[in-house]
């Protein structure tokens, strides 16, 4: 996105709602590289989660528990979001920031591999979310997509992988990787259970409807 544009996107979402722990972890990931979906997509997801009413999100690669912070005040205090990543320090940030922030107490962390998380948790969600490393979207497709109720959201983050779909070369260093979200766009494309649209926000969102 042009860096003008994503600037004023992410003024607006900071008038619509701020918090001293979302500038705590976004001073993290500056400071460490780490990457986040940023204030604008994040408030996007958690918009999407409170159109259908979500009770119970997946994530599937989690950090330290951004995404998880929009999830969780989408979801209420009766809901639930699981997350997921391999790295047990990420789980111990999570918990410090979302205690932080109110809401630790409806999340579950998984340390491990996201897809075995998911397998390890019963019964359908309401949305699952997609962000882990990418050469990994289209088997966290095939999988997730079946954990979906009707009615319910396959929500993807960068799947414009800053223009690198359009051309279909690689990123620097990551070889497969547009490969794999290219794939990963077609394939819920062609599913006709889905109604899906890429949302232009930051890196782009994949966002999927589960209609039958």
């Amino acid at each position: 996105m042009d860096d003008a544009v994503e600037k004023y996107l992410t003024e607006l979402a900071q008038i619509e709602h701020d918090d001293p722990v979302l500038v705590e972890m976004e001073a993290r990931a500056e400071k460490h590289g780490f990457p986040i979906v940023g204030r604008a997509t994040g408030r996007y997801l958690e918009l999407a989660a409170r159109s259908i009413g979500a009770r119970r999100v997946m994530e599937l690669g989690s950090g330290y528990g951004y995404s998880a912070y929009w999830f969780a005040r989408a979801v209420g205090p009766d809901g639930l979001v699981v997350c997921t990543d391999g790295d047990a320090k990420n789980a111990t940030l999570a918990e410090d920031y979302l205690r932080k922030a109110g809401s630790w107490d409806r999340v579950r962390y998984r340390v491990g591999d996201a897809l075995e998380g998911l397998a390890a948790e019963t019964g359908d969600f309401d949305v699952v979310y997609c962000d882990v490393d990418k050469d990994g979207y289209p088997e966290c497709w095939r999988v997730g997509r079946e954990r979906i109720r009707v009615g319910g959201l396959w929500l993807c983050d960068n799947v414009i992988w800053s223009g690198h779909v359009a051309t279909g070369d690689d990123r620097e260093g990551l070889p497969g990787w547009t490969a794999a979200i290219r794939e990963h766009n077609r394939l819920v494309a062609e599913d006709d259970r889905f109604v899906g649209s890429i949302v232009p926000i930051r890196d782009g969102v994949m966002a999927a409807l589960r209609v039958s």
